[in-house]
């Protein structure tokens, strides 16, 4: 392997779910927030409160990041698919997300259901609001069907709206640089602002990823208390993770996701299996590698993943360590 093209440091936040994305199950890997990079620094006993960017072997940065303005979603109404109950508004369907919003008064539970050309089905639940929600097409160029549900009884919908959107994206990046519903930040969002200053100094795109990653390591531990009682539709509050210092699986994965697509780096929040369980865990993108799903830290000699939870609560079990490093555990099932 050539050390000058292959010397490459990548980061994914894996991030223990629970069945359906809620809690987390209780094991010894499963139940926890996994976040991948930065091995050398658990392997080498470094603790959390040691943890600085010059304590860290063997980083090396990736090509730097032209970091400027926030991308934001816009319901722009220049292609709106409408009927009495519901609106779709695909005007920006090539920068990767459609918006929909409810628009009759009802209290009963309502979906949103994406399906893209893979034929994978992306199933939401939608507010009552009358608010635009925003909701990725992260399966690439193709057709998709969007489809608006409202609960008839028991497990049974009926179509309030559908419509059928042909997508060519901009660019492969789109869906992974915006909010959406799983991903939710504004540009005046507490979490936005602390990217900023965790990576005000930063020179290249790995310094920004691992000041990122410091701060979520040293300042956000696992909410117990939350996983064992969180409902089916739980959807994260990035700023009142960050102001708690504490979330469930998907909390992790959520904060992590903005702050980095707030810093204009492509990153996919990936949902799928650590075995047998329900999963998630982050992908950013390299131009020299592309997406890496599973395989993180080169330090010259190997590659290793690594696990935030147990780096800072764990003690980095050796164990531990060799489970989440073997990238055949991980299982892709959605990203958003």
């Amino acid at each position: 392997m050539n050390a000058k093209i292959s010397i490459i440091t990548l980061l994914i936040l894996t991030v223990g779910m629970g069945l359906a994305v809620t809690g987390c199950a209780n094991s010894p890997v499963i139940g926890y927030e996994h976040i991948s990079n930065l091995a050398q620094a658990a392997l080498a006993g470094i603790s959390k409160d040691e943890l600085t960017i010059d304590s860290i072997p063997g980083l090396i940065p990736l090509a730097e990041s032209a970091a400027s303005s926030i991308p934001m979603p816009n319901a722009s109404g220049t292609n709106v698919k409408k009927n009495s109950k519901a609106e779709i508004d695909a005007s920006n369907i090539q920068d990767g997300y459609v918006m929909v919003k409810y628009l009759d008064k009802t209290t009963k539970a309502l979906r949103v259901i994406v399906k893209g050309p893979s034929g994978a089905a992306y199933t939401y639940v939608l507010g009552a609001e009358g608010a635009y929600e925003v909701f990725p097409l992260s399966d690439g160029n193709g057709t998709y069907q969007i489809g608006v549900y409202e609960n008839v009884e028991g497990n049974k919908y009926s179509t309030a709206h559908s419509a059928t959107v042909d997508v060519k994206l901009k660019d492969e990046f789109a869906p992974f640089l915006r909010p959406n519903q799983y991903v939710n930040y504004r540009n005046d969002s507490e979490t936005v602002k602390k990217a900023g200053e965790l990576t005000k100094d930063s020179k290249t795109l790995m310094d920004k990823i691992t000041a990122i990653y410091i701060y979520v390591v040293k300042n956000i531990t696992y909410d117990k208390e939350l996983a064992a009682t969180v409902q089916s539709g739980y959807l994260p509050n990035v700023d009142t993770v960050l102001k708690k210092g504490k979330g469930i699986c998907f909390d992790y994965a959520a904060v992590m996701a903005a702050m980095l697509r707030s810093q204009n780096i492509p990153t996919k929040l990936v949902i799928g299996y650590t075995g047998t369980v329900y999963h998630a865990w982050i992908s950013t993108y390299s131009v020299e590698t592309g997406w890496v799903d599973n395989v993180i830290y080169f330090d010259g000699t190997t590659w290793i993943l690594m696990d935030p939870t147990f780096a800072s609560s764990g003690n980095q079990s050796k164990e531990v360590m060799q489970y989440i490093g073997n990238g055949s555990n991980y299982t892709t099932k959605y990203l958003y």
